[in-house]
Order: C-alpha cells, then sequence, then structure tokens
C-alpha cells in the first residue's frame, strides 16, 4: 500500500469572515456545496472562534484547528480577516 492519498474534489466552499471587534467576531458563508455539511462546519466554526478576535494567542491555535476539519470534510476555506495585509 502506497503512503499517497489521491487529492479529491472539494465538496462544499466556506469563506469565514472577521467581523471587527464587537463580538461576536466570525461569521461563516457558504458559498457552494452540500448546505447540509456547510452548517454543520459552520456550527463547529463558531463554537471555536465566536469569542475569539483575531490577535488572541487562542486564535491560532483554533484556526488550525479549523483548517484540519475543513481538509477532512473536504470543504475549501477562505480567510477574510478585514485587513489585506494581516499576515497568517
Amino acid at each position: 500500500m502506497s503512503d499517497t492519498q489521491i487529492q479529491q474534489p472539494p465538496k462544499a466552499h466556506a469563506r469565514i469572515v472577521f467581523l471587527g471587534a464587537v463580538s461576536p467576531h466570525w461569521e461563516v458563508y457558504g458559498e457552494w456545496g452540500d448546505q447540509n455539511a456547510i452548517d454543520e462546519f459552520r456550527s463547529r466554526v463558531l463554537a471555536r472562534l465566536v469569542l475569539l478576535p483575531r490577535d488572541d494567542p487562542q486564535f491560532r491555535r483554533n484556526m488550525a484547528r479549523i483548517v484540519r476539519d475543513a481538509e477532512r470534510e473536504l470543504i475549501s476555506l477562505e480567510w477574510d480577516m478585514g485587513d489585506p495585509n494581516y499576515e497568517f
């Protein structure tokens, strides 16, 4: 058996948007794809991010978990941090 995995195309796309300093800080928009998968993914993302501003140290850890979750669920991600110069 080989260690290489076959890349599968995404089944949905989500855009995660930073809303600003006032809570809730985040929103998740489903751009296309399986609406059920997007809704379930949105609830998991908001559970991790809703009270975290983008500059909180916990944000980076939770962001990595969200990226892994999206890869596992075959959801492509786009992050809109509200600042084009924001560095991940």
